[in-house]
């Protein structure tokens, strides 16, 4: 076999080989990484309407958490379990996950609420979420509460 085949193939093959590795390594970096779906406009305004609802559990501010209620939120849980949610003696904390798209102009969003226990100092979770509805003219109400 002459010298200038034999150089052609071991270029070859260097290049086969480089080309499976590049292959490897871009598909094993890709791998782990989590894309998340783009945001549409509303999703900011919905997780500020169940953050506002939140803050006024926090502070026991029941007159302006009603009014972020829309009125099958009111009807489905009920005039004492809504002065119950708002009333909590003991609320130290909350958080809200990443919220999910369920269909348009309608956002659940995953919620932590913390508070103390009655008998001890110790902190009681309460994992729970919160529905978030459009209810026109980009105004946003939380259609279930946690």
């Amino acid at each position: 076999m002459p010298l200038l085949q034999s150089l052609q193939i071991v270029r070859v093959r260097l290049w086969i080989s480089f080309l499976i590795l590049l292959s490897l390594f871009t598909a094993s970096g890709s791998a782990g990484v989590r894309r998340t779906p783009a945001l549409d406009a509303g999703y900011a305004s919905a997780l500020a309407a169940a953050d506002h609802l939140l803050q006024d559990w926090q502070s026991g501010d029941a007159e302006n958490g009603m009014a972020l209620l829309t009125s099958h939120a009111k009807e489905t849980a009920g005039t004492k379990a809504v002065d119950k949610f708002f009333s909590n003696s003991s609320p130290v904390a909350y958080e809200i996950g990443h919220g999910k798209l369920l269909k348009r102009d309608r956002y659940e969003f995953p919620v932590v609420l913390l508070s103390h226990t009655s008998k001890s100092s110790r902190l009681r979770q309460q994992f729970s979420s919160v529905i978030v509805v459009n209810s026109g003219s980009d105004d946003w109400a939380v259609d279930k509460l946690p």
